[in-house]
């Protein structure tokens, strides 16, 4: 499944560990990152996902695909700023949120606006986020919630 990745720009050494952490596990269970393609989170969960194989997928807020980190598969420009959020969540099944500031909390109000499951890694407390303590029960929750979800995207 594609799973979105959300979370800050700008990240300390403990929270880029746990990105790439994700990323890994995220490659190593066969699912897709999306994020939203620059720096911090979106780097670090990148790295982490190509470093064993993985896909990524960068949704950027400007027009030039080569602003992508280095680790971004494949880049889509959408020249959209941060109204692009609303499609890193929405090309996603599910969601999990490191960290983050106003931007990724956009991007969990989409998520509920799309329906998506959240797990959250040190992120911001609202309710409908899972809180998580690791990479790997953020990966399995997501999972659990996608395949145990009877709603019709019809």
């Amino acid at each position: 499944m594609r799973v979105s990745v959300i979370g800050g720009s700008a990240v300390d050494g403990a929270e880029r560990e746990t990105a790439y952490q994700l990323g890994v596990r995220l490659a190593e269970r066969d699912h897709v990152v999306v994020c939203g393609g620059l720096g911090g989170v979106m780097a670090a969960v990148c790295e982490g996902a190509r470093t064993v194989g993985g896909h990524t997928i960068g949704i950027l807020p400007g027009t030039d695909p080569s602003e992508a980190n280095e680790y971004v598969e494949t880049a889509v420009a959408t020249g959209m700023g941060h109204a692009r959020n609303a499609l890193v969540v929405m090309n996603g099944e599910a969601v999990v949120a490191v960290d983050g500031g106003g931007g990724t909390l956009s991007e969990i109000g989409f998520s509920f606006v799309f329906d998506r499951p959240v797990a959250g890694l040190a992120t911001h407390a609202v309710a409908g986020v899972y809180p998580c303590d690791t990479p790997a029960e953020a990966v399995d929750y997501v999972e659990r919630a996608v395949a145990d979800d009877t709603r019709s995207d019809s």
